[in-house]
C-alpha cells in the first residue's frame, strides 16, 4: 500500500499580510472513470422522468383538490381544531408547492394565500369559512378550467382579490402584534408583473 506524502500549506506573504493556501486533499481521492459511454446528466434525467409521469399530473392535482375539499369540509362540520386546523393548512400548502411542478402554476398564488390566512391568523375560530370557501372553490375552479385561455387573467384577478381581503382581515387581526404584522403583510420581495 503505497501512503501519500503528506502536503504542506503553501504560504505566499506580502509587505501587509500573508496568504495561505491549504494543501488539497481531495485531489488523492479522486478517480477518473474511462467508459465509452457518457455519464449522464442527472439534471437531464431527472427532467425526462418528469416528462414521462407529466400525463398524470392532472389526475394528482386533482386528488389535492379533493383533499382540500374534505379539508375544508370536514372544518365546516366541526370546526376548526387542531387536527381540522392542519389539515386544511398542509392541503393548501402542498398545492402552493406542488402546483408549478404538476403543470398549473396559477394556483400556487392562490393556495398561497390561503395558507397564510391559516397560518397567521392569531385565533384560528376567528378565520371566516367564507374566505377559506372563497379561497378553495377559486383553486379548484382555476384547475377545472386551466384549458381556457384567459385562465392566466382570470386566476390573476382571483389571487389579487383574495389577497386584498386576507391582508385586510390579517392585518385586522394582528393589530396588537405590530412586529408580527410587518413579517406577514410586508410587499412581496419580487416585483410585480406590470402586464396584469
Amino acid at each position: 500500500m503505497s501512503r501519500v506524502k503528506p502536503e504542506k500549506p503553501s504560504v505566499v506573504t506580502y509587505f501587509d499580510h500573508e496568504v495561505i493556501t491549504p494543501p488539497n486533499r481531495l485531489r488523492h481521492a479522486i478517480s477518473v472513470v474511462r467508459n465509452d459511454k457518457a455519464v449522464a446528466d442527472p439534471i437531464a434525467r431527472a427532467e425526462q422522468a418528469l416528462a414521462q409521469l407529466s400525463g398524470e399530473f392532472s389526475g394528482w392535482m386533482d386528488n389535492e383538490c379533493e383533499r382540500l375539499d374534505q379539508a375544508r369540509r370536514r372544518v365546516k362540520t366541526i370546526g376548526f381544531n387542531k387536527a381540522t386546523h392542519e389539515e386544511l393548512f398542509h392541503a393548501a400548502h402542498d398545492i402552493k408547492g406542488e402546483a408549478a411542478t404538476f403543470g398549473f402554476p396559477w394556483v400556487a398564488s392562490l393556495a398561497d394565500s390561503l395558507s397564510r390566512l391559516i397560518e397567521h391568523t392569531p385565533d384560528m375560530h376567528r378565520i371566516p369559512l367564507t374566505l377559506v370557501d372563497q379561497h378553495v372553490d377559486a383553486v379548484r375552479a382555476i384547475i377545472r378550467e386551466s384549458a381556457r385561455p384567459d385562465v392566466t387573467a382570470v386566476a390573476d384577478k382571483l389571487t389579487r382579490r383574495l389577497r386584498e381581503v386576507t391582508d385586510e382581515f390579517l392585518v385586522y387581526e394582528n393589530r396588537d402584534r405590530p412586529d408580527y404584522l410587518d413579517g406577514i403583510v410586508s410587499p412581496p420581495i419580487a416585483p410585480s408583473d406590470p402586464s396584469f
